[in-house]
């Protein structure tokens, strides 16, 4: 009689596992704190993404009657009830409308840095010659000026702008993606399976693009995240000084430094738009903290406990 049991093999090959991305979707569901700092940070997306294109009249059209009318008050509609400005303008209204700079900002400046910095990095570390050591000197260069302090200089010199903000945020962070990216090349370029790449007649591009970046793309990812708060930051430092975003455009530090002279009258000009930034930071900071674990196979397992534990 032939045995007709399926093989656990078999029954295992029938199960398949689930894809990675919701593998990490799973695990992000798992922490709540990550969870919640994901939801906040997908709102002020959206609020980036279509408050412009929805809102950006109320957020600008002027009414003295309004002036720095206080917050909690519905009489005028739901977006004032986080009050108005000294214009009469609602501050709901504008602080979501000022997320688009704000995110453009911290978006643009952290795209081009990593991409710049990672690309050098990526030369840096696999090139054995001298372009190997002079790369690493010009980070060197750039950062021994202190970023925020060079921004100031810059930007003093130049017209602020969107563009030439980004482009001088772009260039303070470079250092830090070359940095990075160069030190872990270093390391991945003496593990067994790219010197059998090497080995096996594989060519540059392909040894960098197939074997070393996907490695280093988790930290650099988590880099990113966690750097988004600080170019974020520094913006609204900018703007807090009166050398980053002009009026009429708005961001949440111009916001907080156009309330500054009320402080003492109207608290919630300032008060509002500086508790999104922290919040949004805050976020950005517990999101990174998340990511580091998840992506790394070492330290996985205890984002997968406490799913189950939770479950």
């Amino acid at each position: 009689m032939s045995d007709t049991r399926t093989p656990a093999t078999s029954v295992k090959a029938e199960t398949p596992e689930p894809g990675k991305a919701r593998k990490m979707l799973q695990l992000l569901l798992a922490d709540k704190t990550a969870t919640i700092a994901a939801i906040f940070l997908i709102v002020i997306i959206a609020c980036a993404i279509l408050g412009p294109l929805l809102l950006d009249q109320l957020a600008t059209r002027q009414n003295l009657r309004g002036r720095n009318a206080p917050p909690f008050d519905l009489a005028r509609g739901f977006f004032w009830i986080l009050g108005g400005d000294q214009l009469g303008r609602p501050l709901l209204a504008r602080i979501i409308v000022a997320a688009g700079n704000t995110m453009a900002v911290a978006t643009g400046a952290v795209i081009a840095s990593m991409t710049i910095g990672s690309a050098l990095g990526l030369v840096a570390g696999y090139s054995r010659g001298k372009l190997g050591d002079i790369v690493p000197r010009i980070a060197d260069v750039i950062m021994s000026f202190p970023s925020l302090l060079l921004a100031v200089i810059v930007l003093y010199m130049l017209e602020p702008s969107v563009s030439n903000i980004v482009i001088v945020l772009a260039i303070t962070r470079i250092p830090v993606y070359l940095r990075t990216t160069r030190a872990e090349v270093l390391e991945v370029r003496e593990r067994m399976f790219v010197q059998a790449a090497i080995v096996m007649g594989a060519s540059h591009l392909r040894i960098i693009f197939r074997h070393i970046l996907p490695v280093i793309l988790p930290t650099l990812l988590t880099i990113a995240t966690l750097d988004f708060a600080f170019v974020m930051l520094a913006e609204s430092s900018l703007s807090f000084l009166g050398i980053g975003i002009q009026p009429p455009e708005i961001t949440w530090g111009l916001m907080v430094s156009q309330g500054r002279p009320y402080l003492t009258s109207a608290w919630w000009l300032s008060f509002w738009p500086g508790l999104v930034i922290i919040l949004t930071t805050l976020s950005l900071n517990l999101l990174s903290n998340w990511m580091r674990v998840a992506l790394d196979p070492t330290q996985r397992w205890r984002l997968e406990i406490g799913g189950k534990k939770n479950g």
